[in-house]
Parts: structure tokens; sequence; C-alpha cells
């Protein structure tokens, strides 16, 4: 790195739960990956059998989604409003974010303006 350029800095990866049982308010913030999303998915998984039903995500934290990371949120979403009736929603995604959303086809199921 020459004198000058400053550090690539990565966020590192945390999940706050707040606000009702049944509506939790799920705080997202680094990066969903291989690494991370296993962590989600059991935080998910958790608010759910503690009967959750309607999740908002909020990822304006977000920096990064693989597959790994759309997998986790296309099944907690499939369980709530399969078994539930209930819903996911994401708020507050970055450009970066949103656009694997829009390319992936899931923007309309998942996020919300």
């Amino acid at each position: 790195m020459d004198a000058g350029e400053s550090p690539i800095v990565v966020s590192p990866f945390a999940i706050e739960v707040s606000g009702e049982p049944a509506s939790p308010i799920v705080i997202v913030r680094g990066e969903i990956d291989v690494a991370t999303s296993p962590q989600l998915r059991n935080d998910l998984n958790a608010l759910v059998a503690r009967g959750a039903r309607h999740i908002t995500l909020d990822f304006s934290g977000v920096s990064f989604v693989d597959s790994s990371g759309l997998g986790v949120l296309v099944g907690a979403y499939k369980r709530l409003r399969d078994d539930e009736e209930g819903s996911v929603r994401i708020v507050g995604a970055q450009p970066s974010v949103r656009k694997v959303f829009e390319i992936t086809g899931l923007e309309a199921a998942l996020l919300q303006d």
C-alpha cells in the first residue's frame, strides 16, 4: 500500500434484534456470505421458533450478499409465507445490495422502500 492510500476496512458481521416478538426488526451489518449466512439462518430460525411472523431486516449496514445469503433469505421468506402466512421484508438496502435482488428477481418479494 502506498503512503496516502487508505486501508480497506471490512465491517464485522453483526446482528441486533429489537421490536415485538411477533414482528421483530433485525439490524444486520457487514457482509452476508458463505461464512456469515449460517449465523443469519440460525438467528432467523430462532426468531420464528419464538413466534416471529413478520420480520423486518434492516440492511442499511450490509455491504454485500452472496448466493448463500440469498438462499437464507429465500428460505426464511418461504417458511413464513407458506407455513405461517408471515413475511420477510428488507429495508435500507444499499444500491450494490439492491442490485443483487434486482438481478435475481427477488426485489418484489423481499425489498421494501
